[in-house]
């Protein structure tokens, strides 16, 4: 009779086992590569990962770190569905015929700025002359700084711009860097949480036209064309996992922290309690973009000649993928 009973037991586990692998090799595998390592404005991709929002949709979300060759090659040449990119990046990309698309923004307003400790007293753009400042190489960079210096008559040719290449803005500005390109969701608020001190100065305060969406999740035109549905379902996963950061920040911070042990858990919290309520902030509904703020991102990039052409800003990003 036991042993009657261990075989009808095993029979409901093997059972039991070949319909999850069955359930799983019905789901519609699909990657996203992240534009760097898993911070607060990734969340809601965890806790739809977390909370099978993908498995509801019928896919099976691979999130993967950006290779070499970076989310935005990877995604446009269709070796991954889905990315994390920037407005800037995506609007360098289409004027040079890269078939990248944006299809949400992650957050709706730049929370970028020239961030400084309090004793190097840059207060003001003007602040920057004489002063070092700590970058990636970007071209984009120094065109920014001088836009922001030429309302308060100075000029970039008078900041001694140089590459921290990996360096965190602590240990630079601690060596020989004055100030830095930081997002105060997370720089920022580390900075808080370490006692220390800096000044900010943000983009959006000096020109709406560096209004930006920054970070972005992109896809490719190929995608569009073959596979809509897909991105119907994987955004309609999205969504609802940044909506429930939003409403959850706690509990989004938490999954966050189990998917990525390695984060600094209070750090994690804390940014999320910032970045939560900013996510959709003033839009209709989380990852709406409009067509101005395309259109006068591409503006200052051209007219600082930071683009090769015009960008045709109805082909760089789309909302229709969002659910209403």
């Amino acid at each position: 009779m036991k042993k009657f009973l261990f075989v009808i037991i095993g029979m409901f586990i093997l059972a039991g086992c070949g319909n999850e692998e069955s359930t799983r090799e019905e789901l519609e595998e699909v990657t996203l590569v992240l534009d760097w390592t898993p911070n607060t404005n990734h969340t809601g991709l965890y806790v739809a990962e977390s909370k099978k929002y993908f498995e509801d949709e019928g896919l099976d979300v691979e999130i993967v770190m950006p290779g070499e060759a970076g989310a935005d090659q990877t995604v446009a040449s269709g070796q991954a569905e889905f990315g994390i990119s920037y407005q800037e990046q995506v609007t360098e990309a289409r004027t040079q015929d890269i078939p990248l698309v944006s299809i949400a923004a992650v957050i709706q307003h730049n929370t970028s700025g020239f961030a400084a400790p309090e004793e190097k007293e840059i207060t003001s753009p003007a602040d920057f002359a004489g002063k070092t400042y700590g970058g990636w190489g970007a071209p984009v960079e120094s065109a920014v700084i001088d836009a922001l210096m030429k309302q308060e008559e100075a000029s970039v040719e008078d900041v001694d711009i140089v590459n921290m290449g990996n360096t965190d803005f602590f240990t630079a500005v601690e060596r020989d860097v004055d100030f830095a390109w930081i997002y105060y969701g997370w720089t920022g608020i580390e900075a808080e949480l370490r006692g220390k001190e800096i000044d900010m100065i943000y983009l959006t305060d000096y020109s709406e036209k560096l209004d930006y969406y920054t970070p972005v999740i992109t896809t490719n035109e190929d995608m569009i064309e073959e596979n809509p549905e897909t991105i119907k379902k994987f955004m309609a996963a999205v969504s609802r996992g940044y909506q429930d950061a939003i409403d959850n920040p706690e509990e989004a911070a938490d999954i966050l922290i189990e998917a990525q042990p390695d984060l600094d858990e209070e750090l994690v919290h804390a940014s999320q309690e910032w970045i939560s309520p900013r996510y959709q902030d003033d839009a209709d509904r989380w990852g709406e973009q409009s067509e101005e703020v395309w259109s006068n991102y591409a503006e200052f990039m051209f007219e600082n000649d930071l683009l090769e052409r015009e960008l045709d800003v109805d082909a760089a990003y789309t909302n229709e993928f969002l659910p209403e």
